[in-house]
């Protein structure tokens, strides 16, 4: 167990797990298997430091009381909103900002996200402190203020350069690929990773280039290609 694990607080547990602080055994049991599925390492989006933190979330509240309030409407006091809990989000949401509604210790919060969230970066909404984490996805990654993606291109442009929309992950990404990255395989686009924010400057982006599936000739180039064996003869 690290040392996170250990000074993680209950209001971080509950929060972790999106429960409230009266849940009942079955909730908890419920709300840990879902955070547990989702986080596990063998998913493809899942993450194994996530996955510890769910487990020991999981630990703690098994061992500690239910706490049940019981107050007169009139005078109910609102629950205790966690100090700092984590906040996972998708590279897209770190590319270009988003919004999330979250559910700690019984109040919804609304948060507006800008663009160029880095990982461990802080997030303050009425009181509580979310540090980011970003969820890996098929074929994405960043690492520093670099986005990192692989893109399909037309296996022509591969052997012989060009212009071309890559179909990556977080959609077509157009660039300019020369004979020299095609051979490669790698062609980096300046300032076109995560946007400069903060002490944060903008990044670059690195494009993975992999062959698409091949869709024929294009009627355009049939033509051409019998135009110069013609005119060959």
């Amino acid at each position: 167990m690290t040392a996170r694990h250990a000074a993680l607080t209950l209001s971080a547990a509950r929060a972790l797990l999106g429960v409230a602080a009266d849940a009942d055994e079955r909730e908890l049991r419920k709300a840990y298997r879902e955070a547990a599925k989702r986080a596990h390492p063998d998913r493809p989006t899942g993450d194994a430091a996530l996955f510890r933190d769910v487990l020991a979330a999981y630990r703690l509240l098994q061992d500690t009381p239910i706490v049940r309030h019981h107050y007169p409407p009139a005078v109910a006091q609102p629950a205790p909103i966690a100090d700092r809990v984590f906040l996972e989000i998708d590279i897209a949401t770190a590319l270009t900002g988003g919004a999330e509604e979250l559910a700690i210790d019984g109040r919804r919060l609304r948060l507006k996200l800008p663009a160029g969230l880095r990982e461990g970066d802080k997030v303050r909404v009425e009181g509580v402190c979310f540090e980011v984490r970003l969820r890996g996805q098929d074929g994405a990654l960043v690492r520093g203020d670099d986005l990192w993606l692989t893109g399909k291109v037309d296996p022509r442009v591969l052997a012989e350069g060009g212009r071309v929309d890559a179909d990556t992950p977080l959609g077509p990404r157009p660039a300019w690929i020369s004979t020299k990255a095609a051979a490669r395989g790698l062609v980096r686009l300046p300032g076109q990773g995560l946007p400069a924010r903060a002490n944060h400057k903008a990044g670059d982006l690195f494009l993975r280039l992999e062959a698409a599936e091949s869709r024929g000739e294009s009627p355009a180039r049939s033509l051409l290609k019998r135009f110069a064996a013609a005119w060959a003869a």
